[in-house]
């Protein structure tokens, strides 16, 4: 008869955990379901976010979305690093690097050292549907394009040719060589290696800064989730030529991945591709760590090596969830962001997240709502906090809430020995 009875709770109790359970279900869904699409990019260039989260109203895809946003940018020229006339290497030519990825199939395109040809974001786009290839370079890059029916047009402008007219005027100042004669930080080269090697220690930040390098990474998630990446720059000003940076590279440009989330990086490229930071950054995420937090990891981890290197990332997870993190170095001090979210309403927002030399400090303001489950006996409570979301672990505690909540089950059980 006991044993009757033992099995008929356990009957009901399936009953009524099934049901509630099914709640918990949904409710962790639109929980992740409020924070999607999201669109989020380096740096404050409003109108690629916005072009980005246009596409995306409009029907587009997240890879449409990733590439006319970057796009966008290479239009505008956007700070002088993104797009044709600007960052003239040493021999005073403007070229381009740019990537894309989906998160879907882990496909990605890339092009580097891209000359004469505009749209770098577009011929990287076309290197995924139209070869079986990841990264093209160089001239061979632009003769590609040219096949996929890109023009070719003149990168140099007015502009780029007085930066390198007044970079000749000042010796040469600053460059990337080191070890050379003659000697690289009093005057111009031609350079070559010297009899007697002798190595010294330079500092990175005396050449690079928020001022001269400020790449487009950017990271759009649809509302199912499907997560694309992408960046766009013309690279290092004053850059040796035939120089390739992070951005064109997967893992350290940018990163994304449907079942984690997606990632960007912005700054000093031959820093920071050692560490694949967006790679790293998403994997953080896949164990569940706020995105916010992975960001403040991975700058940490690359000042272990390089305290005063000049950078930045972006990061968003799979619930619309996202945070950014930059390294404290004079004169910068804060670093702009854009996002666009159903949780912002229509507009796009420009964030900012204050830099530290160990670790950003905080969050930005706006952050998808965590959904918490707390049960009253047998009624459901929903209440929202300002923090990212674990949907694995909500339903987990729910379910576990849910059974101590059953009839028959004495408070503070779930069950089970």
């Amino acid at each position: 008869m006991a044993a009757a009875e033992r099995v008929g709770e356990g009957r009901r109790l399936s009953v009524v955990v099934a049901p509630l359970l099914l709640v918990a279900l949904q409710l962790a869904g639109a929980a992740s379901a409020a924070g999607l699409p999201v669109v989020i990019n380096t740096w404050a260039f409003r109108k690629a976010a916005e072009t980005a989260w246009r596409v995306l109203q409009l029907g587009g895809s997240e890879l449409d979305a990733v590439e006319r946003g970057c796009g966008q940018c290479e239009i505008d020229q956007c700070d002088g690093s993104v797009g044709y006339g600007g960052s003239p290497d040493e021999s005073g030519e403007t070229t381009l690097d740019a990537m894309i990825m989906d998160g879907n199939s882990m496909e990605v395109g890339a092009v580097a050292d891209l000359r004469r040809v505009k749209n770098a974001i577009g011929v990287a786009r076309k290197v995924i549907e139209y070869t079986k290839h990841t990264l093209l370079v160089g001239e061979s890059a632009s003769l590609f394009a040219v096949r996929m029916g890109f023009p070719y047009e003149d990168l140099t402008t007015q502009n780029s040719l007085s930066v390198y007219s007044k970079w000749l005027n000042q010796s040469c100042q600053p460059n990337y060589w080191k070890n050379v004669v003659p000697d690289s930080s009093k005057s111009c080269g031609p350079y070559k290696r010297p009899e007697k090697v002798t190595c010294k220690e330079e500092e990175t930040i005396s050449q690079r800064s928020v001022h001269n390098h400020d790449t487009i990474g950017m990271v759009v998630i649809g509302a199912s989730g499907t997560v694309a990446s992408g960046t766009s720059t013309n690279g290092a000003i004053h850059k040796i030529p035939g120089r390739v940076g992070d951005s064109p590279i997967a893992g350290a440009g940018s990163y994304a991945d449907s079942t984690a989330g997606g990632a960007a990086a912005t700054g000093d490229g031959d820093i920071m591709m050692r560490f694949l930071p967006s790679y790293q950054a998403v994997e953080y995420m896949r164990m569940g760590t706020d995105p916010t937090v992975a960001c403040q990891k991975v700058i940490s981890r690359i000042q272990k090596y390089a305290p005063r290197f000049f950078g930045a990332i972006i990061c968003a997870n799979t619930t619309g969830s996202y945070g950014a993190a930059c390294n404290k170095i004079p004169g910068f001090t804060q670093f702009h962001f854009m996002v666009s979210s159903p949780l912002l309403g229509s507009s796009t927002w420009s964030h900012q997240v204050n830099a530290s030399r160990s670790l950003a400090r905080s969050a930005p303001p706006y952050v998808r709502p965590k959904l918490l489950v707390s049960l009253r006996q047998t009624d459901l409570h929903v209440r929202f906090h300002n923090r990212a979301s674990r949907p694995a672990a909500l339903i987990q505690r729910a379910a576990t809430q849910l059974l101590a909540a059953a009839p028959g089950r004495p408070p503070g059980r779930a069950g089970g020995r």
